[in-house]
């Protein structure tokens, strides 16, 4: 036997059969719902120069990239979506019309602890609209309509897009004059719902913030009620704060036009404490859960940004966009038992020639029903009769056609479905039609 270790690595996911094609089903599902709303699809290579991917990078980022030397060159395995989107926007800038609509779903990396929920290897399904110089507010309303209609397809459950705009956050700190520790408050606030209030105020108080403050914060993000009211409660702080009334604004803007686009309002929310820690959200931000599976966490995140590739052009890009983790999602829904994975086999039919002299006819009778445009396997491996229905039975086919030497002399051939056990003679030159 040999010594050669065959486990995975820790951190990359590997699937059975029926999990890859429960897995491209939702994938599909994902790339059918984003291209519906006109966004083209993009590929960027895995590889790229260090110097692109880091151009802005740091930190954590730079510590988890995947890099190393090939002769001369400095390379990385692209650890997101949105850094290689900036380097293809300005490189492609002259040839491409704005604002510009791409999806791009691919495999990206980064060196984490591996843990449970957390991979190294990872599928990542974008979609950004990118805009020269302005960019409507309107698609930021676009974007909820895009997650709206994927999780009703993928039909998990009731779920919730959470929505919010960092001006009204960042607006109230400028209003409080702490703006120089804006950042830091903002990813304190992002830590709702993963540690406590009390938790969440002792970290407050450690960047200096006071009673008042912290107060004024805990009932800012803690107003609850649909759109109207929520819009109304913050116009009625009276904050004369010009960015808190522009988020308030456009957090208006994007909601009514949600509606006008018609999503259901009992399946959005305006959340004032979601923050998203990234430093390059500038307005309009989302996150999306579950309603049964809070623990999964957001499954669908992502906002507007002012310039998407200010380190590799002198043109202002804003954009808005979101991100859905998805092998992320498929292991935790897998593990909470949300989906189904019972499928082993692409192809419901399989044709099953009794012995070597149906072999020719049943080549025939596969090939037509495939030109029919339905797949079709065909069982090439010699062995027992039972043998090969309880192959059938293993891959859960749902229907065998039987070609045997009754089938062949009669010029029919017997259909069984597997499921119930029935059968039914289908002429040969009606076989083609008879699965459409």
């Amino acid at each position: 036997m040999s010594d050669v270790n065959t486990r995975v690595l820790p951190g990359f996911m590997e699937l059975l059969p029926q999990e890859q094609l429960e897995f491209n089903r939702i994938k599909q599902i994902i790339v059918n719902e984003y291209q519906k709303f006109g966004f083209t699809p993009l590929d960027t290579p895995v590889i790229e120069r260090s110097e692109t991917l880091l151009a802005k990078a740091g930190g954590e980022t730079e510590k988890q990239i995947y890099r190393f030397k090939k002769g001369d060159n400095d390379l990385s395995l692209r650890f997101d979506l949105t850094v290689p989107l900036a380097r293809y926007v300005a490189q492609h800038f002259s040839d491409l019309t704005f604002p510009f609509k791409r999806c791009h779903i691919g495999k990206v990396y980064r060196g984490e602890s591996p843990q449970k929920g957390r991979f190294r290897e990872f599928y990542q399904c974008d979609i950004d609209v990118i805009g020269h110089n302005e960019l409507s507010i309107n698609y930021d309303a676009e974007i909820p309509c895009v997650i709206y209609s994927i999780f009703t397809n993928l039909n998990f459950g009731k779920f919730t897009i959470k929505v919010n705009n960092r001006k009204v956050l960042s607006g109230l700190m400028e209003n409080f004059g702490i703006s120089n520790i804006s950042q830091d408050v903002l990813r304190i606030i992002d830590k709702i719902g993963k540690i406590s209030r009390d938790d969440l105020i002792s970290e407050l108080k450690k960047i200096n913030l006071s009673e008042t403050q912290i107060k004024s914060l805990m009932e800012l993000i803690g107003i609850r009620g649909n759109s109207d009211f929520v819009i109304g409660s913050l116009k009625n702080l009276n904050i004369t704060n010009q960015n808190f009334i522009d988020g308030i604004n456009e957090l208006e803007k994007v909601t009514s036009t949600m509606k006008l686009m018609g999503i259901d309002e009992d399946y959005f929310v305006i959340d004032l404490s979601i923050a998203r820690g990234l430093d390059y959200y500038t307005g309009t931000i989302y996150e999306t859960n579950l309603d049964d599976y809070p623990k999964i966490g957001s499954i669908c995140s992502g906002g507007r940004y002012d310039n998407l590739a200010s380190f590799y052009t002198k043109e202002k890009l804003p954009g808005v966009g979101i991100s859905i983790g998805l092998t992320r999602l498929f292991y935790q829904l897998n593990e909470a038992g949300i989906i189904n994975s019972d499928q082993k086999t692409v192809a419901d039919i399989l044709v099953l020639p009794l012995s070597n002299d149906q072999f020719k006819t049943a080549l025939n009778v596969v090939q037509s029903i495939r030109e029919s445009g339905v797949n079709a396997d065909i069982l090439l491996q010699e062995m027992p009769i039972k043998k090969r229905f309880k192959y059938a039975d293993k891959k859960c086919i749902k229907y065998v056609v039987v070609v045997g030497e009754e089938e062949v002399s009669s010029n029919t051939l017997t259909v069984q479905n597997m499921e119930t056990g029935d059968k039914e003679k289908v002429s040969i030159e009606n076989i083609s039609t008879y699965f459409r």
